[in-house]
Parts: C-alpha cells; sequence; structure tokens
C-alpha cells in the first residue's frame, strides 16, 4: 500500500475520493446550517422562533416548558372590539401584547415627531393606533381613545410591525395595547371570540428540544404556525432553494463518481502483473478480490478522514466569509452530514470501482509470460448499471423522493445509452474532420497528430468523452437551475407588485370605487366578491373527527374562510384534478360544485367527490369537490381557497376585494380614498412584501456560493481524471520523441488532443443538460423548460479551453522527460 501510494492513479484516486467527500460534506454542512438559519429567519417573520396559536388561554405549564429550555416566551391576544371617540365608534382588530414584545424586529412608529424605530411595545395606558384608524377617529397623539372599559392615550401611530399578517383574517385596522390594560378593559370574557398567541425565542437546539412536545399538542387544538402554510410566498422560495441545494449536492456526488471511475480503471489495469504473479504462487480469486478490496477500502477511509476534515474546515471558512452576506445566526453544524459524507465516499468507490476491480481476479498466470493475455475488462453495462443503482440510492438518500430519484435514474440511463451512439458518432466525425485538414502549417500538423492520438485508442476516448460530457451536463445544469431559479425569483417580485388591497369595499359603492382607483392607479387586480363562511362538517362528519391527525389544529378549522364565486378560472390558477364549473355538473341533490386549493386538499385528507358543509351566519351550504386548483401564492394578488360557482352565494352579505400597486410617495392617494370610502379597508403590505425581497435576497447568495462550489468540485474531478491517464499519455509522448518531435511539436499536439476532447465533449454536454433541466424543471420545480442557445456555444469553447488548460499544464512535466523516463511510465500504467 505504501509502494502503491507513489504511483499517480492512486494519488488520483486518493484525491478524487477526498475531493468528494470534502465537496459533499462542506456543502452539506453548510446547507444543513443555512436551511435550518434560513428557515428560522422565516420563522421569526411570524413573530418568533416558535409561533403556537389556540382559542383559549395558554396554561402556565407550557410556558414554564419554554422557559425552562432557556427560551424567552412573549404573549400576544387578539380580537376584534370597538373603539369609541366621544359619539364616533369604529371596528378595530385588537393586538394585545407584554412587556417582551418584539422578539425580533422593531415597530416603525410615528409619536408626533417624525418616524422612529422601537424595540417595545405600547405602555400600560397606552395605544398605538394605524394610521388609517387614527383618519376614521380623526384623532392624533396625544388624544385618547375608549377601548372596553379603559381609556387609552394614543402615544403613536403605527407605519409597520415586525410581526404584520400577511392574511386576510382580521379586515379592521389596528389597535395595540399593553397586556395589563387587556384585563382592565373587560375585553377578555369566557365564550369571547379571541385567539391567544404564545411566540418563543431561543436558540435552533432549544427550539428543536420542544418541538417534539409541541407536536403532541396539535391533538389538543394547539396550532404551530408554519411559515410555509402561513406566507406562502416565503415558503415557496425556501422550498425552491432547498431543492436547489440538494441537486447541487447531487451533481457533486455525480461528478465524484465519474473521477472514481477513470482512476480506478488506471488502478486496475496497473495491477494486472502483479495480479497475475499472486496466482502464479497460488492466490485464489476470492484472495485477490479480497486483498484489491481491502487496499482501496483503506484508502477510501484514510481520504475520507481528510476529504471531512478539509469539509468541516471549508464551511467554518466559507460562513466568516458569508458573514457580511448572509446576517443570520446559523445553528451549528450537525454529525448528519459528515456520515452522509463517509457512506456517500462508500458507496460512489463501491458503486463505481466496483465492477472494474472484477478484472483482477480474473487475469491469467501466464500473463507472466505472455503479456497480451489481459482479462477482458469488466462489462460495460455491468458497470453503468451498478453504478446507476448506486447513485439511485444516493438520489432517494438526498432528495427524500423516489419517484424523482426513480424517473431521473432511468431518464439518465436511457440518455447514457443514446449518448453512448451520438458520442461515438459525434467523436468520429471530429476526428475525420481534424484528419482532413489541410496540409501545411504547424497548427494544423498538431490539430491531425492530436486527432490521431484520440483515434488510435477510441474506446478510451469515447469513455473520456462521456465522462467529461456528464462533468459538463452536470456543472451547466447547476448552473442553469441557478439562473432560472433567480429570474424566477425576480420576476415573482417586480416593482409594480401590489403592495395595498383593498377590503370591505360594499356593494353600493363598488363602481364608485374602482372608477376613483382606475383614475389614480394604472393597475389593479380583478374584483373579487368575498363572503365570509366556516367549515362545519367534512363528509357529513364534525371537520376534527374528518381530517387527519396532524390537521385537526389546521387553521382553516378554527377561522372563518374567505369564500368567493367565480364564472371563469381566476388568473394565477391552474386546475390539477378534476373540471371547472362550466364544464361538469351544476347543483345535484342539493350540493353545489366546489373548487378547493390543492394544499388545503392534502392537508385536510380530501379528494374530488368529497364534501364540505359550510356555515354562512345561520344557513348551512353543502359543496361537493369537483376541481382541485394549484394557486401563484407568490403574486401577492387575492386568492381563495374555496370558490362557488355563480348564482350560490349572491343571496348573502358580501363585500368585494381588490389589490393594487402604489408608489410610496404617492400617499395622498391612499389618504383620499380613506376619506371618500371611510368604509373600505386599504391594507398595506409593503412591510411583507419587503421582508419577502429581503430572504429571497439572502437565498440568492447562498445559491450563488452553492455553484460556485459545484463548479470548482468539477474542475477537480477533471484534474483528477486528466491525472490518472497520465502515463498513457507519457507513453505516446515519449514515442512520438523517439521519432524526432521536438517539445514545441509535442505540446501543441497534447493541447490539440485535449482542445478536441473538450470541445466535443462540449457539445454532448450541453445537449446532456439541456434535456436533464427540463426534466427537472417539470418533476421538481415546477418551472416551465425552455432552450438555452448560449450554452450551445460557451460550453463547447468553454471545454475546450478548460480541459485544454488543464491537460497541458498536467503534461507539462511529462514533456521535460526523457524518452526512456516517458516510455517507463508505461509500467506504472
Amino acid at each position: 500500500m505504501r509502494r502503491d501510494l507513489r504511483a499517480a492513479d492512486v494519488r488520483a484516486l486518493f484525491v478524487a475520493l477526498a475531493l468528494a467527500v470534502a465537496a459533499s460534506t462542506m456543502i452539506g454542512f453548510f446547507l444543513d446550517r443555512l436551511e435550518r438559519g434560513l428557515e428560522r429567519q422565516a420563522g421569526q417573520l411570524l413573530g418568533g422562533d416558535l409561533a403556537l396559536e389556540q382559542g383559549r388561554p395558554f396554561d402556565d405549564a407550557l410556558r414554564q416548558l419554554l422557559e425552562e429550555n432557556d427560551l424567552t416566551v412573549s404573549e400576544q391576544i387578539g380580537m376584534v372590539s370597538m373603539v369609541s371617540v366621544d359619539d364616533a365608534f369604529q371596528p378595530a382588530s385588537l393586538k394585545v401584547v407584554d412587556d417582551r414584545y418584539p422578539l425580533y424586529g422593531e415597530v416603525h412608529l410615528d409619536a408626533g415627531e417624525g418616524l422612529e424605530l422601537v424595540a417595545h411595545g405600547p405602555s400600560p395606558g397606552e395605544a398605538w393606533l394605524a394610521p388609517r384608524l387614527a383618519q376614521l377617529l380623526e384623532v392624533a397623539p396625544g388624544d385618547s381613545v375608549r377601548v372596553g372599559d379603559v381609556e387609552l392615550l394614543v402615544s403613536g401611530l403605527i407605519e409597520r410591525e415586525p410581526d404584520q399578517s400577511g392574511g386576510f383574517a382580521n379586515f379592521n385596522p389596528r389597535l395595540m395595547m399593553h397586556q395589563a390594560d387587556a384585563e382592565a378593559s373587560g375585553l377578555v370574557q369566557p365564550g369571547s371570540r379571541i385567539e391567544f398567541s404564545l411566540l418563543a425565542r431561543g436558540s435552533p437546539a432549544a427550539v428543536d428540544t420542544v418541538t417534539p412536545q409541541l407536536r403532541e399538542l396539535t391533538a389538543e387544538g394547539v396550532e404551530i404556525r408554519d411559515v410555509r402554510r402561513d406566507r406562502p410566498q416565503l415558503g415557496n422560495a425556501l422550498a425552491r432553494a432547498e431543492q436547489y441545494l440538494s441537486l447541487a449536492g447531487l451533481a457533486a456526488v455525480l461528478l465524484a463518481g465519474v473521477a472514481v471511475a477513470m482512476a480506478t480503471r488506471r488502478y486496475v489495469d496497473r495491477h494486472l502483473d502483479t495480479a497475475a504473479l499472486l496466482r502464479c504462487f497460488g492466490a485464489t480469486q476470492r484472495q485477490l478480490t479480497r486483498l484489491f478490496a481491502l487496499q482501496l477500502l483503506w484508502l477510501a477511509l484514510a481520504a475520507s478522514v481528510v476529504g471531512a476534515l478539509l469539509g468541516l474546515a471549508g464551511q467554518a471558512g466559507l460562513l466568516w466569509l458569508l458573514t457580511a452576506f448572509l446576517p443570520i445566526e446559523l445553528p451549528p453544524p450537525g454529525p448528519l452530514p459528515l456520515l452522509l459524507g463517509v457512506l456517500t465516499a462508500l458507496a460512489v468507490l463501491a458503486g463505481f470501482a466496483g465492477p472494474t476491480l472484477l478484472r483482477l481476479k480474473r487475469v491469467s498466470a501466464l500473463k507472466v509470460l505472455r503479456r497480451e493475455l489481459d482479462p477482458l475488462p469488466a462489462s460495460a453495462w455491468l458497470v453503468v448499471v451498478v453504478a446507476s443503482l448506486v447513485f439511485g440510492g444516493l438520489l432517494w438518500l438526498y432528495s427524500g423522493d423516489p419517484q424523482l430519484a426513480f424517473g431521473l435514474l432511468l431518464g439518465g440511463l436511457i440518455m447514457l445509452v443514446v449518448l453512448w451512439g451520438l458520442g461515438a458518432l459525434l467523436l468520429g466525425v471530429v476526428l475525420r474532420l481534424a484528419t482532413r485538414l489541410p496540409q501545411g502549417g504547424a497548427k494544423r500538423q498538431a490539430l491531425r497528430l492530436g486527432a490521431q492520438q484520440l483515434a488510435r485508442r477510441r474506446s478510451a476516448s469515447l469513455g473520456q468523452l462521456l465522462a467529461f460530457s456528464v462533468t459538463f451536463a452536470a456543472m451547466a445544469m447547476i448552473a442553469l437551475v441557478r439562473g432560472d431559479l433567480l429570474t424566477t425569483w425576480q420576476d415573482q417580485l417586480p416593482e409594480d407588485t401590489p403592495n395595498y388591497f383593498a377590503i370591505n369595499i360594499q356593494p353600493g359603492e363598488r363602481d364608485a370605487f374602482i372608477d376613483t382607483l382606475d383614475d389614480a392607479v394604472d393597475e389593479r387586480t380583478t374584483l373579487y366578491p368575498m363572503v365570509r363562511g366556516r367549515i362545519s362538517a367534512i363528509n357529513d362528519q364534525p371537520p376534527r373527527d374528518a381530517v387527519p391527525a396532524d390537521a385537526r389544529s389546521d387553521g382553516s378549522l378554527r377561522r372563518e374562510l374567505n369564500l368567493t364565486w367565480r364564472e371563469t378560472l381566476p388568473d394565477g390558477n391552474r386546475l390539477v384534478a378534476g373540471q371547472w364549473f362550466d364544464a361538469g355538473p351544476g347543483v345535484t341533490e342539493g350540493r353545489v360544485p366546489i373548487s378547493v386549493e390543492d394544499g388545503l386538499a392534502e392537508r385536510l385528507g380530501l379528494s374530488l367527490g368529497d364534501t364540505m358543509t359550510f356555515s354562512i351566519g345561520s344557513d348551512e351550504i353543502v359543496g361537493e369537490l369537483t376541481s382541485l386548483r394549484n394557486l401563484d401564492w407568490d403574486s401577492f394578488r387575492p386568492n381563495f381557497f374555496v370558490i362557488f360557482p355563480p348564482e350560490v352565494l349572491e343571496r348573502y352579505g358580501h363585500s368585494y376585494i381588490t389589490a393594487f400597486h402604489l408608489d410610496r410617495e404617492r400617499d395622498d392617494i391612499s389618504r383620499a380614498l380613506v376619506r371618500e370610502f371611510p368604509g373600505v379597508s386599504l391594507l398595506n403590505v409593503e412591510a411583507i412584501l419587503g421582508q419577502v425581497r429581503e430572504l429571497l435576497t439572502q437565498v440568492t447568495r447562498a445559491v450563488e456560493f452553492v455553484l460556485g462550489f459545484v463548479l470548482l468540485a468539477g474542475v477537480s474531478v477533471l484534474y483528477a481524471a486528466l491525472t490518472a491517464s497520465r502515463p498513457t499519455r507519457a507513453h505516446e509522448s515519449g514515442l512520438l520523441r523517439v521519432f524526432g518531435a521536438g517539445d514545441r511539436l509535442i505540446s501543441r499536439v497534447q493541447g490539440a488532443e485535449f482542445a478536441i476532447l473538450g470541445f466535443a465533449s462540449g457539445l454532448m454536454g450541453a445537449l446532456l443538460a439541456e434535456l436533464a433541466a427540463a426534466g427537472v424543471y417539470l418533476a421538481w420545480f415546477d418551472l416551465a423548460p425552455r432552450i438555452h442557445w448560449g450554452l450551445w456555444l460557451t460550453l463547447p469553447l468553454g471545454g475546450a479551453l478548460l480541459i485544454g488548460v488543464i491537460g497541458h499544464a498536467l503534461s507539462r512535466s511529462v514533456r521535460r522527460q526523457t524518452p526512456m523516463q516517458s516510455l517507463g511510465l508505461l509500467g506504472e500504467a
């Protein structure tokens, strides 16, 4: 083993495995910490690292549990009540906070002397009002308002809250008050419709400790708020980022497997003579297999240790460099990425190197006397099948989606068969064109000789072509997905994204309001009617009895839902199952067809044909699911979980909702709308929009850095693969020198050979990257595939340049050797 370490192929194999483990563990550590950190920051947008809700006060045992685990606890109460000034009354959404509010962020407050940022809530005896509520009541800082039995001093106007809700559960303007005043107001009474919230802030370790115990409380009606469901815009961004980061890890694993397969082939070729000699001394096939397998196992373990240490150090250095770019507290690294890195190295070695090692046990003892008696190489299809099974298992492990893993694996195998034929055809065409170049000129001569070198070992050249093609395709696919993801995110929140919602537009003032709004803004969304209804039964059973256990605390079962009716499918909605109303049956047996959002249906365990009963006032309406819709939650436009057909809900009291964009310098328009239509609620979601943009910016930077890691891993794989083929190229260089070739000619021939191989690999890689990216877009990211024309130019030219430069640089020492030294390297090979 010690002598083998001096061989170029063993060093290349060791480097390939070490780099594979380093890349996978570094990316694994970084992504694990980044994912948990981003999830934690996204959770903070809900008001804390943990956010619990229920319809009754939380008991002291729960508070004690959280505080014993070093979590800072803050309580909130939400309700709707009348706020009065003299004879003027106005319904308001009350937010009752304690002394620890806010756990994260700051309140943007105007206390009468301009905007300021404060990290606390109102003091006892004081109230903070939303500007619209102050306008409706005609009060300013320094005036007083009455809430229940208590009179409060208006000490500020709320411009922005750090935990501002993005939903429409409360359509009334905000009033924030202290917890002590809520008790004195007499509003908190048994049976009142009040929402109690318990927020907690602490380290990720502390949150992880209490989460399993909190999950048990969901059966008692406690809802653990989730940013992915409560803030769909953020949830979609996080989900796509996680998918991209997992894909990047898989690309690094694939690149490692390519390098290991190429290095192992040289290792086996070099050990054929040793195996033949051992057979002469009586070694059996089993003994040969055990000997070389143990040798490579020790090599893999050593490389795993080195790679894991490099990965751990690399992610620490990376996070140090990213401190300015990712200003979020990341949790400490866990052991799982380290274990996965070592497991990945062993799996890659077994899958990509195992079939090739079978040649060693089939070597004949006669090879000692007759060197041409090499054993047949391992079946190419055996190598492909074993490597594919291993990679498929790793794909399943990394993605957690067996269907996706099987689909990508099957597609990859089909593409490999196609690429093998296309590669042989393409290589033949390129070599034929190179050899038919007109005579004359040193560069043309170098191209012809380089092409002849590749043609003489066509089988090995084809293997290298496919290996480099897969490498380029993996690198290009990660770059393509990154670019398309960023484009999608940028398109998701354009500058004119709606930042105001107009709610409670009454039927009598609908036309006048829309006319006034259309004169003031350039664009608005469709005007949607809206009726409030509560789910009272599912399939004729109480809702909590009819849904899965983990959905019994779902907010849709505890709150009223916003219902609407539409004749046509709304913009941004896509049918995923069933038929729309105009294509299906109408009202039958007292049931009306309804369309439900697919996420809500999945959470509640609903499918086509199920029934949902809604209580609207004193009436009940039974709806039958006839279609499921996928919504564009990223658009900041009105979306509805449940849609009815026309002529069903019109007889109930309803209002209208629309959304529009208003520049900050056009605040006079919002004030004019409030004065002219005092009953209409204007909800400013600019704060939520800014939070989404901030999180997407951080996710974007993370994606860009991960792309850099994959590109570096790809370059490292190319280095390892070219190093493994160095002995063969040294032998060819020695032969050329024996026949009178000079240093300059040999240098040009080697450069031309690498450039031709890189150009052909780039063409193949572009084709494979386009097809793989299209499959991933459709199956994983829910993005529309498209052709990237620039890839077909940059990848072939970049491949020729990259492989040409790296290969030429690695061959520099070979060109300086004497013919005897170069020919002697063939023994190593």
